[in-house]
């Protein structure tokens, strides 16, 4: 039992050095690399926790299996009631952490729609009264079609070229499809607390993508770089849903977009450093699974060691 609780201890704790280097390696990538690469991580990082849990808490379900009394069971080995009595534990919150941050999901995308209720659709542009300057992306819900949402503030801050990179770089969102991509790092985050440190850096990298999206459809950075500066400034101010993970131009660490925005357009990560942080995060992922399926192995022999122990040959 006790090569168990260490495989356990290295998949929950796994997380919390992959996490950083997940963060670390996504600097080094193009923003749609960087973003699959974190939330891939989140996924599998979170999958491996889950694994290793629910490993433990069928202890006792394969003891059954065996045909093994479970009191002779846990008289033989004391520790295995509490160990998958807290892995159990541990599910369920896990299970409840899950389910809330879905609700909250569902509850902004409801909220959001429903402040749109005054809108005015000009194809897949939605644009809304009101003096606040507002620009975001809403994907499909309840079978309304996905939009971009934006405010006539806004229209009105902004120039003709400056609203088609506003539009574009909206619609990169939806056509990438970012809102899943950020639902899926939320949800990781809610089975293990290391993996919300990977939110903020999707978010960044999320907009990041859109921007580039933005730059090449209208064929110039600076322009894009000026239209994102500028539509963040106008909507600096406001108190709407774009706070709340909804996908805008005016999220993020605005200054670091504008500035890569007026950079060439990224590349992939060369030398030895980046290809390092490449290995180390890899490296992290594939032990995190082995380490799970090696548990889900080693459960098995566990408890037929235990019914040659305690029933004999």
């Amino acid at each position: 039992m006790t090569l168990f609780l260490v495989v356990v201890a290295l998949t929950v704790v796994l997380p919390w050095g992959a996490a950083p280097a997940a963060r670390r390696l996504a600097g080094l990538l193009p923003p749609r690399e960087a973003s699959l690469t974190l939330a891939g991580a989140a996924v599998l990082l979170a999958g491996g926790t889950v694994a290793a849990l629910t490993g433990l808490f069928h202890v006792p379900f394969l003891a059954g299996l065996e045909h093994l009394r479970f009191a002779r069971v846990a008289a033989d080995w004391p520790a295995v009631v509490p160990v998958s009595g807290a892995a159990g534990v541990l599910l369920a919150v896990q299970a409840v952490r899950l389910v809330l941050a879905a609700r909250r999901q569902r509850a902004l995308l409801s909220r959001a729609w429903a402040l749109t209720g005054g809108g005015t659709a000009e194809g897949d542009v939605l644009v809304v009264p009101g003096e606040e300057a507002e620009a975001f992306a809403l994907p499909r819900f309840r079978g309304r079609a996905a939009r971009v949402v934006v405010s006539e503030g806004m229209l009105r801050a902004l120039g003709p070229s400056e609203r088609t990179v506003l539009f574009a770089h909206e619609r990169a969102h939806l056509r990438g499809r970012h809102h899943v991509l950020s639902a899926v790092v939320d949800l990781a985050s809610a089975v293990h607390p290391a993996l919300a440190r990977l939110g903020p850096a999707l978010e960044f990298h999320l907009e990041r993508w859109a921007d580039e999206a933005a730059a090449t459809a209208v064929g110039d950075r600076r322009v894009a770089a000026t239209a994102i500066a500028r539509a963040a400034l106008a909507g600096s101010g406001g108190t709407g849903v774009r706070g709340s993970r909804l996908l805008s131009v005016s999220t993020g660490p605005v200054p670091r977009r504008v500035q890569a925005l007026l950079e060439p357009e990224p590349a992939g990560p060369r030398g030895r450093g980046p290809r390092a942080a490449v290995s180390g995060l890899v490296a992290a992922v594939v032990v995190s699974a082995l380490l799970a399926l090696g548990l889900a192995y080693g459960l098995h022999e566990y408890v037929e060691h235990a019914a040659r122990r305690i029933v004999g040959p």
